[in-house]
């Protein structure tokens, strides 16, 4: 009798715990769905059925009326924002309220793979973005872009060598080869050989990085549902250990010092060695209203992060993206010839060599890539935490400190509101005449959008027009124009089964 009598008073003790946060947007006269209890609207993410970006673009389409629309993660209260004009004010105008990701559920303890510059909160965040911004001037990026085509070239030559049977090749893989290889050699200094090596080092950690086993599913169902008391487990633990070796391996070989190449990590070993950075703080002020002084030191943990995230930037949304643009174009023949005939006019004015400045005049290539990221967006969502209490005056409701803002980046860019048949594939949508601005967010917007995202397009591109000067491509057998989306995706969107097409070489060009 007694076990019963505590079975059900935990059991009420739980259902008050999980509940006790759903008259949150009722109050405020947000609409939203009916939570439930352990799950908040959070059901499908939680059986891991749905990805985040699926939630939130299905959220976003069922309230077609409402600037913003509350959520439930569990117990936790989160706003989607619908509305251009809001999405602007919360990414760029008033980004003071803002400035967070909303990754880390407890600054105090935080993981040291997540101290980088895309998930890193406040001042951290500041000092990093200071300090990295000047890797990925058009200077530098003009010094890495021999490093760009030699990789190219050997993507090249790898198709021509897969393609000579005209069996299918899975496109996503590939990409994701020469992303590797690029990213090894312009921001390491590694020569890796991942398009010839499948079980080459950087892309077992490529793989790692974006293939989440079940324990991190569990590890990121618990920390939604249970943020406070789940804070110390770490999501990913599995990489901490080898990201840290990798970290102090590419460090001595240096001699913990810049050897002059000007890559990723001569620039981080710079930063590293002047110690302490002092810099105007984001989070405090003196009782002036000026921001006070804090000193940040670069140590081991942030340089290894740092890595990490240069990687999994590099490595993921341009090779997701680009091999979207092939699957595209597979699909669009019409438009793969325009594509086709624009490197073709550019490349004969160079001599028939990829260069920085004939990459950058194929404008028809950079409309089809822009257009495939518009469909498939690598992050479909990004996130905000509010830093303090916010009120959103035309709406009349105000926020509290905590709560995460999602922006629903993919279903912005599917909305027909905003886009003409959002699902034709229409590279012309992003001619340099027509405007986007606020409603095109592949690289986010304001003061934490990418700041890698013109190495990320050059790299793109040239790898597309280096594939697109040599070859066509149609679809295999197996493929799908709308390939299924993984839904254990977290932050990148993920897809089931990759993307297969057929390659075949162009007649040479006169």
């Amino acid at each position: 009798m007694i076990t019963l009598v505590v079975t059900i008073v935990t059991f009420i003790a739980l259902y008050l715990y999980n509940t006790r946060t759903f008259k949150y947007w009722e109050k405020k006269g947000v609409k939203h769905d009916k939570p439930v209890a352990f799950f908040g609207n959070n059901k499908d993410g939680v059986l891991l059925r749905k990805s985040k970006v699926q939630i939130t673009e299905e959220l976003y389409n069922k309230y077609p009326d409402e600037k913003v629309v509350g959520f439930f993660r569990g117990t936790r209260p989160e706003l989607i924002i619908r509305d251009p004009k809001l999405v602007k004010r919360v990414l760029v105008s008033d980004f003071g309220s803002f400035y967070n990701r909303g990754f880390v559920p407890n600054k105090d303890v935080i993981e040291p793979v997540l101290r980088n510059l895309f998930s890193a909160e406040g001042d951290l965040w500041k000092m990093l973005r200071i300090r990295m911004s000047p890797t990925f001037t058009s200077g530098k990026l003009k010094v890495m872009f021999p490093l760009i085509v030699e990789r190219a070239e050997k993507l090249q030559s790898r198709i021509f060598k897969l393609a000579s049977n005209e069996n299918s090749i899975d496109v996503k893989e590939l990409i994701a080869r020469y992303a590797t290889d690029f990213i090894g050699s312009c921001g390491f200094g590694l020569d890796s050989d991942s398009l010839n090596d499948e079980n080459s080092d950087f892309r077992k950690l490529g793989r790692k990085i974006f293939a989440p086993g079940p324990i991190d599913a569990v590890v990121a169902v618990l920390k939604d549902m249970f943020p406070v008391l789940c804070k110390d487990l770490k999501f990913f633990y599995r990489l901490e250990a080898e990201a840290k070796e990798l970290a102090q391996n590419i460090q001595k070989a240096r001699n913990y010092q810049p050897i002059g190449r000007n890559d990723y990590v001569d620039m981080m070993l710079a930063i590293k060695n002047q110690g302490n950075v002092e810099i105007e703080s984001i989070e405090k002020t003196k009782p002036d209203g000026k921001p006070e002084l804090v000193s940040i030191q670069f140590d081991d943990d942030i340089f290894m992060a740092q890595l990490m995230v240069f990687f999994a930037a590099g490595f993921e949304t341009s090779s997701s993206s680009s091999a979207m643009t092939l699957h595209l174009l597979a699909y669009h023949p019409e438009e793969q010839a325009k594509v086709q005939e624009d490197i073709d006019r550019v490349l004969v004015k160079y001599n028939n060599k990829l260069s920085f400045d004939a990459v950058k005049e194929m404008t028809y290539l950079e409309m089809a890539f822009k257009e495939s990221m518009r469909i498939f967006p690598p992050l479909g969502y990004v996130s905000r935490r509010c830093s303090k209490n916010y009120t959103f005056e035309d709406l009349g409701f105000t926020i509290d400190e905590g709560i995460n803002v999602m922006i629903p980046i993919q279903g912005l860019h599917m909305d027909p509101k905003y886009w003409d048949n959002p699902e034709e594939y229409r590279p012309e949508r992003f001619h340099p005449d027509n405007e986007h601005k606020d409603i095109y967010l592949p690289f986010g917007n304001g003061p934490r959008n990418c700041v890698g995202s013109r190495l990320g397009l050059m790299q793109a591109m040239t790898g597309l027009a280096a594939v697109l000067s040599k070859f066509t491509v149609k679809p295999a057998p197996e493929s799908r124009l709308r390939p299924i989306l993984d839904p254990k995706s977290e932050i990148a969107q993920g897809i089931v089964g990759g993307l297969p097409l057929i390659f075949y070489e162009r007649n040479p060009r006169t």
